[in-house]
């Protein structure tokens, strides 16, 4: 089950409700320019909404509908003029057999390429308050041009320039008068524009501009300002998919020198509002119509958009979405009830996974059905490498999404258990059965006044793991716990293998990007280790501390732990050089799998234990691994080091 992260073609969340009632308000004034911003979050489902408009105003024969994605033309120097040509051309390319057509477009064209010539000059006032230069000042350049021509400079080839100069010269022959005046030209190039769409004939133009957000800030309000000033002309609508914060955002680096403010809204708000005459914003999803959306993307991974048992599900999922404040999601009752209580095995597997999953990932994702989409990705890609690994059948999906929302969304969390989980000879997290009992436990009905506790079948108290006082503090980790299935008696191992990704052992952190190149060359062999004894003397406290965990972290994913792991060597020069790292190193020990490390865990460390507290403490360690029967090489290896140190 993959999920493909492109517009929808299958609308899963009701979203046409949205576009038809763009088209609605677009169609209601065919000869009133308007532009309409259709906004949301990255990943909210914009372009899926554009999509839809866009598929309903085809069925339109009076309505031409053009795309434009802004993001596809950054980097274009001038893009104001990008942004004319190309919906020129999209509009002469819909009308190819159209003389009048072809002859208005021509008339505009040769209009932006003045405007370019303008840009090339200099950007004679080409801005959003003149758009074109004056025709005194374009002769002034042509004559100049001319004089260059006559002695041309090495950076500029004698042809450029007559070619210029004569393109000048054309546009010049239409001045004289008000010709001469930039409101004029203004004027004449909507007019041109205008004589387009009436070649067209049609009764309006809409164009689609997606992906504005996109842009770098300068791309963007070219766009806007090209839409606002030129086209924006009777019966055109332009529809602007776009994150209304980055738009402002935009405004703000573009126009820097803006004041904060003008009265309560600020300036980059009232120039976004000045562009965009009505929005439309894409709401987050709520818990229902999240629960909804994780049940449909399953089950139609699962059967396919064209099974009939998926086009009933969805029809009675748009049915709920109609009033999500009323609905409880698509749950084993409401699925019964559409399928005609013949629900097959997949959708059972779905609407389990949702329900476990929907509450706690609507708050991690913020309702964004993309990132929705990419957990999902994500757990599907992992149970994949399972199949093929052969361990998927010790694979329970609701068990590894409940582990994937803590990788997810508390990573700490996640680093923890995966450490507790590898360490312990079962693969169980008695801390993380605690820490389950007591936040599940508080959910509870508190036992009613006067009832006597059946003190025969309490359990003998048992002390209670440091790691659960802090998850405790946690919200979050607190909804994660009460989520079923509980964790805390499952063997975890195959799931953190599953869930173990290629990453940067040092967090991914910018200040320790250096260091990675330290950290690989550690986990070389001995002699290569010893030779970088200068370099990891010069390390900070706080880069040591980085490396040693990078370091731990790399050996505690490592399976074969019968033979010295590779960056042992380098742990021990580094406490060597760090002696403040002394304790990490004897609580790293503590950690390794009893039942699955060699001898080579019991010596080599007796040199670099320089404090007599840890050195005993390691040695307490020693006499565990000699008193325990899971794994007879350790024993004896502890018991014999023991027994050279002299202890008993």
């Amino acid at each position: 089950m993959f999920l493909n992260d492109q517009e929808t073609a299958v609308d899963l969340l009701y979203y046409e409700a949205v576009a038809k009632t763009v088209v609605r308000l677009i169609r209601a004034t065919p000869t009133t320019p308007v532009t309409i911003g259709v906004h949301g979050d990255w990943g909210a489902g914009k372009s899926s909404v554009l999509k839809m408009t866009s598929a309903a105003l085809e069925k339109d024969p009076k309505a031409l509908c053009l795309w434009f994605n802004g993001w596809t033309f950054e980097g274009f120097e001038d893009a104001k003029t990008v942004v004319i040509e190309t919906i020129v051309e999209e509009l002469r390319r819909a009308r190819p057999n159209s003389t009048k057509v072809a002859d208005a477009a021509r008339k505009v064209l040769k209009r932006v390429d003045w405007l370019k010539m303008a840009k090339k000059a200099g950007g004679f006032a080409f801005t959003a308050m003149t758009g074109i230069p004056t025709f005194d000042q374009l002769e002034s350049l042509v004559d100049g041009a001319k004089a260059l021509f006559a002695n041309p400079g090495d950076a500029v080839s004698g042809e450029q320039l007559k070619a210029f100069a004569e393109q000048a010269g054309e546009y010049i022959k239409e001045g004289g008068g008000e010709a001469d005046h930039a409101p004029y030209q203004m004027h004449k190039f909507r007019e041109e524009f205008e004589e387009l769409i009436e070649a067209a004939d049609i009764d309006q133009l809409v164009v689609i501009v997606d992906d504005l957000d996109r842009c770098l800030p300068a791309t963007a309000i070219a766009t806007l300002e090209a839409i606002r000033l030129f086209l924006f002309v009777p019966r055109t609508a332009f529809v602007i998919g776009a994150d209304e914060l980055m738009i402002e955002y935009a405004v703000r680096e573009h126009f820097p020198d803006l004041p904060p403010s003008m009265g309560p809204v600020p300036y980059a708000r009232n120039y976004l509002e000045k562009l965009i005459q009505v929005p439309f914003r894409i709401p987050a999803l709520g818990l229902a119509e999240t629960r909804i959306y994780v049940t449909l993307l399953q089950v139609e991974a699962a059967l396919g958009s064209a099974d009939p048992r998926f086009t009933k599900l969805l029809e009675g999922a748009r049915e709920e979405l109609r009033r999500p404040w009323l609905s409880r999601g698509l749950d084993v009752v409401a699925v019964s009830k559409i399928l005609d209580n013949k629900v097959p095995d997949e959708v059972r597997r779905a609407v389990a996974i949702s329900t476990r999953v929907s509450t706690i990932l609507t708050e991690g994702t913020r309702g964004n059905p993309r990132q929705i989409k990419r957990f999902l990705n994500s757990m599907a890609l992992r149970h994949a490498i399972a199949q093929e690994r052969g361990f998927a059948d010790e694979i329970e999906p609701p068990v590894m999404a409940k582990i994937m929302l803590a990788e997810s969304f508390a990573p700490d969390l996640y680093g923890q258990l995966a450490r507790l989980a590898v360490a312990s000879n079962d693969g169980k997290v008695p801390a993380l059965a605690q820490f389950e009992a007591a936040v599940q436990g508080a959910q509870q009905p508190a036992q009613a006044k006067g009832a006597k506790a059946d003190k025969k079948q309490d359990p003998e108290p048992t002390a209670q793991a440091p790691e659960v006082e802090e998850w405790s503090k946690s919200d979050w980790i607190k909804a994660w716990g009460a989520i079923d299935p509980p964790l805390g008696t499952i063997d975890l191992r195959p799931y953190v293998f599953a869930t173990r990704d290629k990453r940067s052992y040092l967090g991914g952190l910018t200040a320790a990007a250096h260091l990675e190149g330290l950290v690989e060359r550690l986990t070389g062999p001995r002699l290569t280790v010893r030779g970088l004894s200068g370099e990891v003397a010069k390390l900070s406290g706080g880069e040591a501390e980085q490396v040693f965990d990078a370091l731990r972290s790399m050996i505690m994913s490592i399976e074969d732990l019968a033979r010295e792991p590779k960056g042992m060597h380098g742990l021990i020069l580094l406490v060597e050089h760090h002696a403040g790292l002394q304790r990490k190193l004897v609580a790293f020990l503590a950690e390794l799998p009893t039942a699955r490390i060699g001898a080579w865990a019991t010596s080599n460390f007796t040199n670099v234990l320089t404090d007599p507290a840890i050195a005993g403490e390691f040695k307490a360690l020693l006499q565990a691994w000699s008193a325990q029967t899971d794994n007879t090489k350790l024993k004896s290896a502890a018991t014999g080091v023991l027994k050279l140190a002299g202890g008993s």
